[in-house]
């Protein structure tokens, strides 16, 4: 199992580092309202993770992998939250100079969350992603996919984390200037956008 464990942490790492629609966002966040906005939005992002693990881990993973209506409720859910709440940042700028509202910690948490939980391609790359080390000779499959879930959660933690911090950091060097916050404005409000049609696009096929 340590072997097994070790196998899977590399490769999580390497698939974790590679910029992607949650380092997007995390950089978004955090360039937007600084590090510790950025950081709850990284536990968020984490918290919507391990709500897929844990629906990998039941068999939940394989009903959205395998109904296409299930598959496309949870895609077009997840679509429409990203692209309403892109277009209401871009909306409700303009009151500080064309600055986009600050967002609170928490409401970057519960954001992250949504973000995840409602992207089915997070469920199905769990699904085609951890089976490949979990071996059944062992016995215990549920309790596998659990401990190299959360291994995976964690790790996404750091590495989430870490772009969060230094994102946060450069926004320090750069909060003073005058096209700061219409660029915060724009910027967080298109990140959104884009990835709501990102995942509006999204198919079955893996």
């Amino acid at each position: 199992m340590a072997q097994d464990i070790a196998a899977f942490s590399l490769a999580s790492l390497v698939l974790l580092v590679i910029p992607g629609p949650a380092v997007l966002y995390v950089v978004s966040r955090s360039l937007a309202d600084g590090p510790r906005t950025g950081l709850a939005a990284v536990a968020g992002l984490e918290v919507g993770n391990f709500l897929h693990v844990l629906a990998a881990t039941a068999g939940l993973s394989a009903v959205i992998a395998t109904s296409a209506t299930a598959f496309t409720v949870v895609k077009w859910m997840g679509a429409a939250y990203l692209v309403a709440t892109g277009a209401w940042t871009l909306v409700r700028g303009g009151g500080d100079g064309g600055a986009a509202p600050r967002t609170s910690a928490r409401r970057a948490l519960a954001s992250g969350i949504v973000v995840n939980a409602l992207n089915p391609k997070v469920a199905l790359f769990f699904l085609a992603f951890l089976p490949q080390f979990i071996d059944p000779s062992r016995g215990g499959v549920a309790r596998q996919s659990l401990v190299l879930g959360s291994v995976f959660v964690l790790i996404g933690c750091v590495t989430d984390s870490l772009y969060a911090v230094v994102a946060g950091t450069f926004r320090r060097a750069i909060a003073d200037s005058r096209w700061f916050a219409a660029v915060r404005r724009w910027g967080s409000g298109t990140v959104f956008v884009v990835l709501g049609l990102a995942a509006a696009r999204a198919t079955r096929a893996t």
